[in-house]
């Protein structure tokens, strides 16, 4: 068994003798946030002089947030997985409560009439964002704990989807629809790579999808955005208007782009240019071949994420498995999700291109996502040790 894994190809070779570190995912990670900050800052500069403040008010302020994410990640890739797992259920009702606490009025800060923030002293917490760490912790526990009944009992499977319901109850009411759909989604898909039998878990897909689709046709402005979707050329200047110039930005990008920092459409013509629809200033500024690129790191970026995760599981870490599973299937999902809504094939929602885009919440919890990533990574590759030696 020892010669085997000694011989084991698939694992990826770090360069480093403790045997912590993967080169790939922490190279990638590097490319994704050094374009990110050359971008918000090109995106940003307009904006900040609009407002008042230095040209790279915004650039600096996502230098902080990434500096705070870099220092929580710290704490978090020092820390046993065994104690997430041991404080799954602790970590949700707390995250549930928070949910709560900032739909109460007074104490939550409403911001273009949703309440999804909660200031703490001269920091302002989405609720929505811790929450994205804390399902997945606790899915990855409830599905080793559980394993065989996820696997044969209809209510193995249908627990957790009563507790995303609550939580999606929760995120709903502020709302956060955007929030919703990704972590619906994270949980069915955790629950599928958990092997839940195909036709129990494509039944109650469909059911999700029907009731998320339902949800989005019962709220006006919900409509509003999907009409304008699908021909936002209709009303351009009015509910089309996002989208018609992002996709003007992409039309101007072609092959090479226009050079950075030459973008047209972020002198105040496309809206959210440096949070939600960066993604099309780096169509602009860098054309197709620069967005190729951008989709390129991210594919990578998942597939990595996936691919410790199996390691993981091949050496008997589950719940180090199924965390890192979670994780790409999050990180994946919102990337898809923001890359789609800027080139006009979603409906648009707020959601931001991670570890890209300007947004401090963002930032940060992708950061401690990806420090638990390099746990998975130390903790397997200890046991890889143990089992070598």
């Amino acid at each position: 068994m020892s010669q085997a894994i000694a011989h084991d190809e698939t694992e990826p070779r770090t360069g480093h003798e403790d045997g912590e570190y993967d080169p790939w995912f922490l190279g990638v990670i590097g490319l994704i946030l050094g374009l990110g900050l050359v971008m918000v800052a090109s995106a940003s500069i307009p904006l900040a002089s609009k407002n008042g403040f230095i040209e790279l008010y915004y650039f600096w302020r996502q230098v902080g947030a990434l500096s705070l994410g870099i220092g929580i990640g710290t704490i978090v890739a020092y820390t046993p997985l065994a104690v997430l797992d041991r404080l799954s259920a602790v970590f949700l009702l707390a995250g549930i409560a928070l949910l709560t606490l900032i739909l109460i009025p007074g104490i939550g800060h409403e911001v273009n009439g949703s309440l999804r923030w909660l200031k703490v002293g001269p920091l302002t917490v989405q609720a929505s964002e811790p929450m994205k760490i804390v399902v997945i912790v606790y899915v990855s526990s409830y599905l080793v704990r559980h394993k065989l009944h996820v696997q044969t009992d209809f209510i193995g499977f249908i627990k957790p989807i009563g507790v995303m319901t609550v939580v999606a109850g929760l995120l709903l009411l502020e709302p956060d629809f955007g929030a919703t759909v990704v972590i619906f989604a994270t949980t069915l898909g955790m629950l599928f790579l958990g092997r839940v039998p195909f036709v129990r878990f494509f039944s109650w897909g469909l059911v999700a999808l029907a009731t998320l689709a339902s949800l989005a046709m019962l709220a006006p402005y919900r409509m509003r955005r999907l009409m304008t979707f699908m021909d936002p050329w209709s009303d351009p200047y009015d509910t089309g208007f996002q989208l018609t110039q992002a996709l003007i930005a992409f039309g101007r990008g072609e092959w090479l782009g226009v050079g950075l920092g030459n973008s047209i459409q972020k002198l105040f013509y496309l809206p959210e240019v440096h949070t939600d629809f960066l993604f099309a200033v780096v169509a602009e500024e860098l054309g197709m071949i620069g967005t190729l690129f951008v989709i390129t790191l991210f594919l990578f970026l998942v597939w990595r994420i996936m691919f410790i995760g199996s390691l993981a599981h091949r050496r008997g870490l589950e719940f180090a498995a199924y965390l890192s599973y979670g994780i790409a299937l999050i990180i994946g999902m919102e990337a898809f999700i923001n890359i789609g809504v800027n080139m006009g094939l979603l409906p648009t929602k707020g959601l931001t291109l991670p570890l890209m885009s300007y947004g401090s919440n963002s930032i940060v919890t992708v950061c401690v996502m990806l420090a638990l990533v390099w746990r998975v990574v130390k903790e397997t590759r200890a046991v890889t040790r143990e089992l070598k030696s």
